[in-house]
C-alpha cells in the first residue's frame, strides 16, 4: 500500500519535527515539512500532497491567506486542508463544529492519535 503523502506547513519547527516523525513512524504516511507560509502554494505543487495541515498564525504569512492561493491554483485546488491552530481550546473544537473559514481544523497541542483520526477522516479530495 502507498503511503499517503502530508504537507505540514508551520512556522514552529519542533512542532513540525516532531509531528513528522510521529506520523512517519506509523509507516503510513510521506511527510514534508514546510516552515514558511510563503512557500506553502510551492510545496504543495512540488510535493503533491494528499493532505495539508496548516497553521494559522505564521510570521510571514499567514494561514488564510496560503489556503487562497491554493484554492486558486488549479495543481492545488482539490488538496484537502486542516488548518492546525493553538488559537481555539480543544473545548471549542469539541462544543463547535470544528470548522474555520469552511475547513476543517485541529487545536494544538494534539496527540498523535487525535492528529491521524483528523487526517484520515480528512484526506479526501474535493
Amino acid at each position: 500500500m502507498a503511503k499517503k503523502k502530508i504537507l505540514i506547513v508551520d512556522d514552529e519547527e519542533l512542532f513540525t519535527k516532531l509531528v513528522k516523525l510521529n506520523l512517519e513512524k506509523t509507516g503510513n504516511y510521506e511527510v514534508r515539512v514546510e516552515n514558511k507560509g510563503s512557500r506553502g502554494l510551492a510545496a504543495a505543487r512540488e510535493f503533491d500532497p494528499d493532505l495539508i495541515l496548516l497553521d494559522i498564525l505564521m510570521e510571514d504569512m499567514e494561514g488564510s491567506d496560503v489556503a487562497a492561493q491554493l484554492k486558486n491554483d488549479a495543481n492545488t485546488k482539490d488538496i484537502p486542508v486542516v488548518f492546525l491552530t493553538a488559537v481555539v481550546k480543544k473545548e471549542e473544537v469539541e462544543s463547535g463544529c470544528g470548522i474555520i473559514g469552511g475547513r476543517p481544523f485541529i487545536a494544538k497541542p494534539v496527540s498523535v492519535n487525535e492528529l491521524i483520526d483528523c487526517i484520515e477522516k480528512n484526506m479526501y479530495r474535493l
